[in-house]
């Protein structure tokens, strides 16, 4: 046996490990030009509006959009560029993609363009291209459609290195909501059944009274009523929306769109946010309204308004007001057939449109003044 203090010396080893790493991070920020011809009227050559500030990487950034271009040489073209907001001690090394997007939301290839990796920092100038599109162009084709089109910023980020310790035991992160949608797809333990329009759903009274209180009064009550299980009818909810409303109960997510047609995934959105409405399902609703925000178009405004009213969507509200504060933009919603449905449903909304269109031309004359 080895001596007392030659024990102790080996039983207080310790053994660690560190990496070197880097990488890149990637962050995207949508522009929306809403009001095109307004911009290029009202900004002259040189002149540019910024987006919002967004982050990427870590990073505080914000796009510069000039719709005669930034210089003389360039008056016939849109200009963009992005630049850092905010201080750094350290340059941040970031590479860009400028895309213009088509109605679905997909990149136009001949005006998708990746620049180097350029060095950022506190007064650096803006990066990106003087001469992004030609403007003659945009307005000939089918991308300017009702005075709005879409620029995709993407920011490659490139991570300082640095030593990062690695520990023997890894922590995964919770995999409780991937195996609740498990229990929900296989059916196990269930023990309350919903007919809806003809399909099946088998779910758990647990887990439905937990998050949403108008599923726990028809549960409980269904339960209290059946001996043998209990079955609840459903027949003014499409089975395809019901099934994603068990899901994000489940799993507080959404079904993947990606493949999905921009405006089915719309549709999707309205149909759900009434059924969060109806169960009482508070963040379900404000993702949708956050979704929907983001499709509203000459097509849609008047029936995503309509839908925020009635669903008492205040967001959604104000961003459709956004929309149609443009009169070209107004002028073209109202020759649809979803204007026509507003102006029955909704009388008291199209007063309050007014009224907000009128305050937001006054504010215009006053500027001009």
């Amino acid at each position: 046996m080895p001596p007392a203090e030659r024990a102790a010396v080996d039983l207080g080893g310790t053994f660690s490990a560190s990496a070197i790493v880097g990488g890149t991070v990637t962050g995207h920020h949508l522009l929306h030009i809403d009001c095109y011809s307004q911009t290029k009227e009202e900004l002259p050559t040189g002149k540019y509006i910024k987006s919002c500030p967004f982050s990427a990487g870590g990073r505080s950034w914000y796009i510069k959009y000039y719709p005669n271009g930034d210089r003389s040489s360039a008056t016939e073209f849109i200009s963009i560029y992005l630049q850092l907001d905010q201080s750094v001690a350290q340059p941040v090394k970031a590479r860009l993609r400028f895309s213009l997007l088509d109605q679905a939301g997909e990149s136009v290839p001949s005006h998708s363009r990746k620049t180097p990796t350029y060095d950022f920092f506190t007064a650096s100038p803006a990066f990106g291209y003087r001469e992004f599109i030609k403007r003659a162009w945009l307005e000939e084709s089918k991308y300017l459609k009702d005075d709005r089109f879409t620029i995709r910023c993407s920011v490659i980020v490139t991570k300082e290195l640095c030593a990062e310790e690695r520990r023997p035991v890894v922590v995964p992160p919770s995999n409780l909501h991937r195996n609740l949608g498990d229990l929900l797809a296989s059916g196990e333990g269930s023990d309350v059944t919903f007919q809806v329009l003809g399909e099946t759903f088998k779910a758990h009274s647990c887990v439905l009274v937990a998050q949403s209180p108008v599923f726990k009064a028809e549960v409980l009550g269904a339960m209290k009523e059946s001996i043998n299980g209990s079955v609840i009818q459903v027949d003014d909810i499409d089975a395809d929306v019901f099934r994603a409303l068990l899901k994000f109960m489940y799993t507080d997510t959404l079904p993947d769109f990606q493949d999905t047609k921009k405006k089915e995934e719309a549709a999707m959105a309205q149909h759900l946010l009434v059924a969060a409405d109806r169960y009482n399902l508070e963040r379900l609703k404000l993702i949708c309204e956050d979704r929907l925000c983001g499709h509203i178009d000459t097509a849609s405004a008047a029936s995503i308004l309509a839908l925020a009213e009635q669903h008492s969507c205040r967001g959604l509200k104000e961003a459709c007001f956004r929309f149609l504060s443009s009169p070209s933009a107004l002028n073209a919603v109202m020759t649809t057939d979803g204007f026509d449905h507003l102006t029955r449903s909704c009388p008291s909304v199209l007063k309050e449109l007014m009224a907000n269109i009128a305050a937001c031309v006054s504010v215009d004359l006053e500027q001009e003044r």
